[in-house]
């Protein structure tokens, strides 16, 4: 049995909320330098901006954006896992609360959603946990924007629709937020499972590593395809035009019913906060 110290979780996860909010991955710099060579003299000029913006959150150890996001944390946890001295859920709150409150960031949660009453300490998360065999313990941190998660959506297309389909409520989609998600973007896409399945789906292929594609040809060949499709819309850094629309295509794909063909998309701002804890 492998034990994890109920403060050791809350320490971590504090930690991670702060990390992902000051400073960007190294990837995702590469990924500005890479456009950058490409872009026409408009999107050069945004993108530089958006990268000093980085690098200068990074050396005064700030927030790299005004919206510090929804908590989201994903936990995959083994059966062979106890946590010692409390229970998980609360471990995760206080992580998150601690890590709002220490790291400065804003807060961004309202407790009712017609009310609109900050709860003043960026909780509840959104908390996703998945059962497996073993010892396994790991954690995923993201911090969610309201912009890029407002551009977001699910639709139930019919089988009949098929790879076509998908790919057409994709482009529309991404068309419809123009800058209101602040491009460049990532986009994760989920299809198939059900309708509130598809959508945790579309959430986790957020998650996958910046530079990785899909194991699936299919699935990365449409990727692929989608990534220039949607560059092509022109909507470029921050709206204002050029040729980096989109950074990334990310998707994940779940048996469904035989009647349906889920699809849902995700939007995730440039700076595409999260990180992974491994116990």
């Amino acid at each position: 049995m492998k034990k994890i110290h109920y403060n050791d979780i809350v320490d971590k996860i504090k930690n991670a909320c702060i990390d992902i909010n000051y400073n960007a991955s190294k990837e995702l710099l590469e990924a500005y330098d890479k456009s950058i060579q490409n872009e026409s003299d408009v999107g050069k000029t945004v993108l530089s901006i958006l990268k000093d913006n980085v690098l200068l959150a990074h050396i005064e150890q700030v927030p790299i954006c005004q919206d510090t996001g929804t908590a989201v944390i994903f936990v995959t946890l083994g059966a062979n896992v106890i946590i010692e001295n409390g229970f998980l859920n609360d471990a995760i709150f206080e992580g998150v609360e601690k890590g709002y409150r220490e790291g400065y960031l804003r807060k961004s949660i309202v407790d009712n959603p017609l009310t609109r009453h900050n709860s003043g300490n960026n909780l509840p998360p959104v908390i996703h946990i998945e059962l497996v065999k073993g010892d396994t313990f790991m954690i995923d941190v993201a911090a969610k924007g309201g912009g890029s998660e407002n551009m977001s959506a699910l639709k139930m297309l019919t089988p009949a629709d098929g790879m076509d389909g998908i790919k057409s409520f994709v482009v529309e989609t991404v068309k419809k937020a123009g800058p209101n998600p602040c491009p460049p973007i990532i986009v994760g896409i989920g299809i198939g499972s059900n309708f509130e399945g598809v959508a945790l789906l579309a959430k986790k292929a957020l998650l996958e590593p910046f530079n990785s594609c899909n194991l699936s040809k299919e699935l990365a060949d449409m990727e692929k395809e989608l990534e220039e499709k949607l560059n092509n819309l022109s909507i470029g850094p921050q709206g204002l035009g050029g040729k980096t629309t989109v950074f990334k295509v990310h998707s994940l794909m779940a048996p469904c019913h035989i009647a349906s063909l889920p699809v849902a998309v995700n939007i995730n701002c440039h700076v595409s906060r999260h990180t992974r804890i491994i116990f």
